[in-house]
């Protein structure tokens, strides 16, 4: 099923696996020419190396993935985390219970130096719709518990899911308050969108105001780079939170690798400008992604490539469609950035590559849920910022890949798809649009809605405003809101109607802010478009406070671009 481009490396990782009775357990990747020394005993540890958490992801109504991943000392120049050489015995529960009274399935994986000591278990035969709490042990050393819960039987609808989804956390730039809030609200399923982790060494990229903290070690282009600043971030007690309080489900962006790369293509003025250095790159960034998620082993990279779009079924009530709109585009029109550029509207370009956007379309004519739901990086509506005759948008975006967009819209009115829904990251702000098959019609027909989630820390504090002030809505008038102060998107998906709130905090410049609803808007079923139930009532802003269309533009522009 992955599209696979004719200069990736087709060797596959070898996959050592622990079987149980109704389990499979993926212990580790192997690099070919690479082999472990002998197993170590788990007693030899010194300290709890469970220092980065544990994650579960990709339900399904008879089970998940679990993950953990081993490491005395997380900042480890080498990306190994401290850990001696060799292999630990992991132990793995499963309980009903919160307690472990009830443990209803257990299994030993095997962490290997090979891959940076992290497990990935795969567990089957669990009850559908149903929750449970998990565990690791080794030696005696016990993680902190995780709660997660299987997807309900395919021929029913469950209970209403309560859904959050994030994007965009810079740990420079603030602390992850917004994990530990979206943790509070207990949701079902958390779906993360993109750049979970980005690649600058300290003082590269520096949001307003300055930087709350700073990364490790030098720009991630080895493999020994990803893995350390993977575990930097995953030390995070914040984004460890969130982790554990539901299963996950993960597609990157471009960060995960460097900025505003393009299928084969680096970014101008990248640290790998060489097609082969970057794909070499590429390839160190995604096993050492695939290392530090919760993902099943069809998502093993194979090289510099790696299978990552792929369908997550919640029942009869939502399709979650997750997308790769990274590996396989074209690279952007005009140079990138917002251009006015007639390139970007050829019919031959792509932002998923043909392959994927059979399968998404395919999916389309197969779907029987209430709710098809798009998860994915960038974002998807037209967003022009000129006032003018020229049509000015950004080229790193579905603006860039104008047919593409329009087969795939094209491709869920004509399945006749109940309910279409696109939540998207990248943009450091809360967006909400309606979706057109014509954006330069505004009376054309709505055919979808689309929930863009701010940064979790990227950009910095942002600022509040009143959403009507902002120029882009005057000149596109599908969308329908903006906000600029970080946060995450909560929301409860029913078989009547989505409902989703925009949530905030004030500030990451400290571990204590609070967050709030900014605005709220609902979705109903068979009703295309977003409609507006609750907004803060916004304090009138001074005259002499107020800012001009460009100004606010050039802020806007300034807020999604990151430094060369």
């Amino acid at each position: 099923m992955a599209e696979t481009p004719q200069s990736f490396d087709r060797r596959s990782f070898l996959v050592t696996t622990g079987l149980t009775a109704g389990t499979a357990a993926a212990g580790s990747l192997l690099l070919p020419g690479t082999a472990d020394a002998a197993p170590l005993r788990s007693r030899t540890l010194k300290k709890n190396p469970f220092t980065l958490g544990v994650a579960s992801g990709d339900p399904a109504p008879d089970g998940f993935v679990l993950w953990t991943r081993l490491a005395l000392d997380p900042l480890a120049e080498n990306g190994l985390g401290g850990m001696p050489s060799g292999t630990v015995a992991v132990e793995w529960q499963v309980a009903a219970d919160a307690r472990f009274k009830k443990i209803v399935k257990r299994g030993t994986a095997t962490a290997s130096a090979a891959s940076a000591h992290s497990v990935h278990v795969e567990v089957h035969g669990l009850r559908p719709g149903a929750q449970y709490w998990y565990r690791f042990k080794t030696g005696t050393y016990l993680s902190r518990t995780g709660h997660t819960r299987t997807a309900p039987r395919a021929d029913t609808f469950g209970s209403a899911l309560a859904m959050a989804f994030v994007s965009c956390s810079q740990y420079e730039h603030g602390y992850f308050t917004s994990y530990r809030r979206l943790a509070e609200q207990h949701p079902d399923l958390v779906l993360h969108l993109g750049d979970y982790q980005y690649e600058y060494k300290k003082d590269h990229y520096v949001a307003p105001g300055g930087n709350v903290r700073d990364h490790a070690g030098p720009e991630t282009v080895t493999l020994a780079n990803y893995r350390q600043r993977h575990a930097q971030y995953k030390a995070d007690a914040d984004l460890q939170a969130a982790h554990a309080v539901a299963p996950w489900l993960v597609v990157f962006d471009d960060h995960e690798v460097e900025n505003n790369w393009a299928g084969n293509v680096p970014e101008d003025g990248s640290d790998t400008p060489d097609t082969a250095d970057f794909l070499k790159r590429r390839a160190a960034a995604f096993q050492a992604y695939y290392e530090n998620m919760p993902l099943r082993r069809t998502s093993i990279p194979r090289g510099p490539g790696m299978q990552l779009y792929r369908n997550v079924a919640w029942g009869r009530l939502a399709n979650f469609h997750m997308l790769d709109t990274r590996q396989f585009r074209d690279d952007q029109a005009c140079g990138d950035g917002n251009k006015n550029c007639p390139e970007a509207a050829a019919p031959s370009r792509s932002i998923t590559g043909a392959r994927q956007e059979k399968w998404l379309v395919e999916g389309f004519r197969r779907s029987a849920a209430r709710w098809d739901i798009l998860g994915q990086q960038v974002f998807f509506a037209q967003r022009d910022s000129d006032a003018g005759p020229a049509k000015i948008t950004s080229m790193d975006a579905w603006d860039g890949y104008v047919a593409s967009r329009a087969r795939i819209t094209k491709g869920w009115v004509d399945a006749k798809v109940r309910n279409a829904v696109v939540l998207t990251g990248d943009v450091h702000a809360h967006w909400a649009s309606d979706l057109k098959l014509n954006y330069d019609d505004p009376h054309s027909k709505t055919v979808g809605s689309e929930l863009v989630c701010t940064s979790i820390t990227s950009g910095g504090d942002g600022k509040d405003s009143n959403p009507a002030d902002h120029p882009y809505l005057k000149i596109n008038p599908h969308l329908k809101f903006y906000n600029n102060q970080r946060g995450y998107v909560f929301t409860k998906i029913g078989k009547d109607e989505i409902k989703a709130d925009f949530r905030t905090v004030p500030t990451v410049r400290n571990h204590d802010a609070a967050a709030s609803t900014k605005a709220t808007f609902v979705i109903h079923d068979r009703v295309p478009g977003l409609h507006r139930t609750y907004l803060r009532p916004y304090e009138t802003v001074r005259a002499a406070d107020r800012r001009s269309d460009d100004q606010i533009i050039r802020e806007t522009i300034a807020n999604e671009t990151e430094p060369a």
